[in-house]
């Protein structure tokens, strides 16, 4: 008999919820202080993840949770950059919710 496969699991930083890892784009804050997008997650140095998602990028950003995840201050020009890469995903469609069928 096989054991089910573990599959990682994190938290995204914009909206909390807990996805499986490579669902999720991860940002890393490089040993040597920069912040970048790290699509293969191979990077090294402390990293924090998000949706692929645009309104999850804009929440980690104006909420400074991606700051507090990577334990560093974002300046301008990596925030601008950063919500540059967010932009570039697609906006994810609002949940059906129960008074919507009714």
């Amino acid at each position: 008999m096989k054991r089910a496969r573990h599959i990682p699991q994190r938290t995204c930083v914009g909206c909390r919820r807990i996805s499986p890892k490579r669902a999720l784009v991860r940002i890393v804050r490089l040993p040597a202080g920069g912040v970048e997008v790290d699509p293969e997650g191979k990077k090294s140095g402390r990293g924090a993840y998000l949706c692929p998602d645009q309104t999850c990028w804009e929440a980690a950003l104006e909420k400074r949770g991606l700051d507090r995840a990577l334990k560093v201050v974002l300046s301008p020009e990596e925030r601008a950059r950063l919500l540059e890469y967010g932009r570039t995903l697609t906006k994810e469609q609002p949940r059906r919710t129960e008074q919507a069928f009714e």
